[in-house]
């Protein structure tokens, strides 16, 4: 019996563009080991995919949806040989370097487009034995960038402000006033601001702070666009205080977003929805396009 695993020394697995990636390879084995090499490879990559609503309709540009390397690297860390009883241990430093003039996106967990980098180890041994491999997930994000505006937003929610209302006239009378400290966002700080409900003719059943993901797949011939929720929080339940100011604060989920993209062949952009619930179930939806950056 014998196991392979990798542990890097950085707990945290977070690294920027440039590091070495420093740790080791671990073999365990019961008896002496043979084996024909130990190799090592990096690999990072952007997977795409289209949404079933859009499979069949632009079958022009699935080419384009093929994986894009970013990262591409293999060294050798032990050559054909023995191993003793036990449990051995074998360092290893990688730099962290894009594959030609690529560059390194922040690693990004979505629904159509997924940014991911990995290390994965495998030990090559004789017919009669199994190959071991196996694999682990690091971290990438990308340098800070320079400060950017940070100007608060404010917004008023009235019947009249919403968009795609059939029966204008049936709407109840509110108005909800606010305002977003900032829609350019720090990844590393919280999205915050107030709202207030000056007015509502109906009862609230509930106020709550939508995150929302809009990852765009494509190419000159056509693209996918779709918008899917991140998460979802209550901020204030029940028929709230009139002319209170309600807190709205939120912290960006690690992975689930990165710093806002836009290339030729994929877009991650995100949003804020705040949306108002009223005891008859209607609901009151108002839409904030934001950017998120790493500074």
């Amino acid at each position: 019996m014998a196991s392979l695993d990798i542990r890097l020394k950085k707990i945290n697995k977070i690294f920027n563009e440039g590091d070495v990636v420093k740790g080791v390879i671990v073999v365990q084995s019961k008896g002496e080991l043979n084996h024909n090499g130990i190799m090592l490879f990096m690999d990072g990559s952007v997977n795409l995919q289209l949404s079933a609503k859009s499979v069949g309709v632009l079958e022009a540009f699935y080419n384009s949806l093929k994986p894009i390397q970013l990262v591409n690297y293999s060294v050798e860390i032990a050559k054909p040989g023995k191993l003793p009883n036990g449990k051995t241990e074998i360092p290893f430093e990688i730099p962290l370097k894009p594959k030609g003039n690529r560059s390194l996106y922040e690693t990004y967990h979505g629904v159509f487009v997924n940014v991911q980098y990995y290390l994965r180890s495998e030990m090559k041994r004789s017919l009669l034995s199994k190959d071991l491999q196996t694999q682990a997930e690091f971290i990438v994000e990308s340098k800070e960038t320079s400060k950017v505006n940070m100007e608060p937003v404010q917004f008023a929610i009235t019947p009249d402000s919403l968009d795609k209302i059939e029966d204008r006239p049936k709407v109840p009378k509110f108005l909800v006033k606010g305002q977003l400290d900032t829609v350019n966002c720090n990844i590393v700080k919280p999205f915050t601001g107030e709202l207030t409900v000056v007015e509502s003719d109906t009862p609230i059943k509930s106020i709550e702070l939508q995150l929302v993901r809009v990852e765009t797949c494509g190419c000159a011939e056509g693209f996918s666009k779709d918008a899917t929720e991140i998460q979802n929080i209550q901020i204030a339940e029940g028929d709230v205080c009139r002319k209170l100011a309600i807190p709205i604060y939120m912290t960006f989920p690690r992975l689930f977003t990165c710093p806002t993209l836009a290339t030729p062949n994929f877009k991650v952009e995100f949003e804020v929805n705040i949306v108002i619930v009223l005891q008859d179930n209607h609901l009151i939806t108002e839409n904030f396009p934001i950017k998120i950056i790493r500074f």
